[in-house]
């Protein structure tokens, strides 16, 4: 069997996959949210935080309870790291400088799991543990929490603007979602010969009689969580490359449907949670239609031959590992830069410079295709409020989303939402660049215009990228354990998670506030239903027009689902993307495959 032949087996295996669960996990997800019942262990939680499980927030109080929540996680994780060396299990190794803690803490707590240090020896088993693994779950629990509430934003109908609850929503997604899951996944990845273990290392002597010794510990559970999470922080250096993590092609696929399992899924909880899974779908076919063209385009460019050393290989497979070759690399590489992942198994610095390209103008579009866990969500319909507007410019309709109006305050905090991440791509690009504050540009490794100073400034492009989307990847051949890239990507980190994440509240809080049109009285009904509905029945036995959404009485509103939206939404990412990065990608990727 070919490689291509077995890669493309592997491709199809993973979509049918994805297609079998994608109804039932996604009407699982929407039910989750849509209970009005508390498991008992939630109850104790709740008891314990001394928190109302019953009382809604408004998005200024759901905002201020992420952004608290979130800062003490940081507060906590970075006092971790500082005091490993005084800790129990802490494997001998000492307390985490100062700057790279906070750029981990940051890290790890925005489902970035940027890394700038080989785990395996600079932080014990504990902090891997207790600290990041914890993280993994909770940062996770917060992005879908977020875009939970911005459904409920546009499906509200009494004008209240209450968004539900973030300690109930962050629980449940915790809880109910993500260990499940989790654990079924490192089932699966220990029955493949992954490494679970209590002890930290394993020593052996060499055939020259030397001692040796490899780190050990729980590595498939954290694993789990890592690619579930769509946070990709590993516990080796090596990351999903190194067999204790990622043992066969089989724990590859198996990865892959983790990663993409919540954020395709979420797009079904949506059309459900709306009453129209038109809706849903619509979105879906705009994710895939990206994730496709861009899994063709590294798989394609990654086996084109150039060079001596590649036309030998018959591929450009420096950095690829051979355990899954190029198809399984592609399939990983587009995945993970397309969900906010960032996990890796192989060296994305070692990627044929336009398959490199690829990957990091994946991350440009904004990571919706199809997006973290919640973020991938918000994320698109944020672009999908702002093609709503366009279309309304552009055809002289009403814009409209699900009834909810985009007006000037709905499409000024759409936009602002959209422009966070590339102001802090571009300008901690051109700061690092300006300054000379790294290793890696034509200031330090070549003239002007040489291939090595035209790759060093794609690394610097790509770290800014990688981390403003809270990704985590990185091209390793920049070296960015200064203080200066400590400092700068944690806080390129910070902002770019937390930013949007206001604003999308925000924009939530607005719709929440808006009432149904006085002339669809149908629509109130209805959509009062779907609200209050209780998600423990089975979605299908209640009445049959609940599972669409009411027809808009205005003719004159662009509809939101369908190949026409779906046409015009997938036109305004790839434009929005393009006119913002195509200088910067002319400049690094682009001028670097055309040498």
């Amino acid at each position: 069997m070919t490689e291509t032949t077995a890669g493309l087996l592997q491709l199809g295996a993973l979509l049918a996959v994805l297609a079998l669960v994608y109804v039932p996990f996604g009407d699982y997800l929407a039910a989750v949210f849509r209970s009005r019942r508390h498991l008992a262990p939630e109850r104790g939680l709740y008891r314990l935080a001394r928190i109302d499980p019953d009382a809604g927030q408004t998005w200024r109080a759901y905002a201020t309870s992420v952004l608290g929540f979130s800062f003490a996680a940081i507060v906590l994780l970075y006092a971790l790291q500082r005091l490993q060396g005084v800790l129990p299990w802490n494997d001998s190794k000492p307390g985490v400088t100062p700057a790279m803690a906070f750029n981990t803490a940051i890290s790890f707590v925005t489902n970035t799991n940027w890394q700038s240090f080989s785990p395996e020896t600079t932080v014990s088993t504990l902090t891997q543990m207790l600290g990041f693994a914890v993280q993994n779950f909770l940062s996770a629990a917060v992005g879908l929490a977020v875009a939970v509430a911005l459904i409920r934003g546009l499906i509200a109908r009494n004008g209240n603007g209450l968004l539900g609850n973030f300690w109930v929503d962050l629980v449940r997604g915790t809880l109910r979602v993500l260990l499940p899951v989790a654990i079924l996944i490192a089932g699966i990845l220990l029955l493949q010969g992954a490494v679970q273990s209590w002890h930290t290392g394993v020593g052996y002597t060499l055939l020259d009689g030397r001692s040796q010794a490899s780190p050990l510990g729980p590595f498939a559970s954290q694993e789990a969580i890592k690619v579930l999470g769509t946070n990709g922080g590993g516990t080796f250096g090596a990351n999903s490359a190194h067999p204790f993590s990622n043992p066969t092609p089989l724990t590859n696929v198996v990865q892959v449907f983790a990663i993409l399992l919540i954020p395709v899924c979420l797009t079904r909880a949506y059309g459900t949670m709306v009453g129209d899974r038109r809706q849903g779908l619509t979105l879906l076919a705009v994710m895939a239609t990206l994730w496709a063209g861009l899994l063709a385009a590294v798989w394609f460019l990654q086996t084109r031959t150039s060079g001596i050393a590649a036309v030998a290989a018959g591929a450009n497979t420096e950095g690829t590992e051979l355990r899954f070759g190029v198809p399984g690399t592609s399939l990983f590489a587009v995945s993970t830069t397309g969900t906010s992942t960032g996990a890796v198994n192989a060296a994305h610095d070692s990627l044929s410079p336009g398959a490199g390209g690829a990957v990091l103008w994946n991350m440009l579009l904004g990571e919706v295709a199809p997006g973290g866990v919640g973020s991938g969500l918000y994320g698109i319909l944020i672009l999908a409020t702002i093609t709503v507007f366009l279309g309304g410019l552009l055809v002289g309709r009403t814009p409209e989303i699900l009834g909810k109006k985009v007006g000037r305050r709905e499409i000024t905090v759409a936009v602002l939402s959209v422009l966070v991440m590339p102001t802090l791509v571009l300008a901690g690009t051109s700061l690092t660049l300006a300054t000379g504050a790294s290793t890696g540009h034509f200031t330090e490794d070549g003239p002007p215009g040489s291939p090595v100073a035209v790759h060093g400034f794609t690394e610097v492009l790509y770290a800014y990228a990688s981390t403003a989307n809270n990704n985590g990847s990185a091209f390793g051949g920049l070296i960015v354990t200064s203080d200066w890239f400590q400092v700068s990507l944690g806080l390129v980190m910070y902002f770019g998670r937390f930013l949007p994440i206001v604003l999308v509240l925000a924009l939530a809080g607005m719709f929440a506030r808006q009432k149904p049109r006085d002339d669809d009285p149908v629509a109130e009904v209805e959509a009062e239903a779907l609200v209050s509905s209780v998600a423990d029945e089975p979605l299908d036995s209640r009445a049959p027009q609940l599972l669409q959404a009411p027809a808009p009485s205005d003719a004159g509103v662009l509809p939101t689902s369908g190949p026409l939206f779906g046409a015009l939404l997938l036109g305004t990412t790839l434009l929005i993307a393009g006119l913002t990065f195509l200088p910067a990608l002319a400049l690094g990727p682009i001028a670097e495959a055309l040498l």
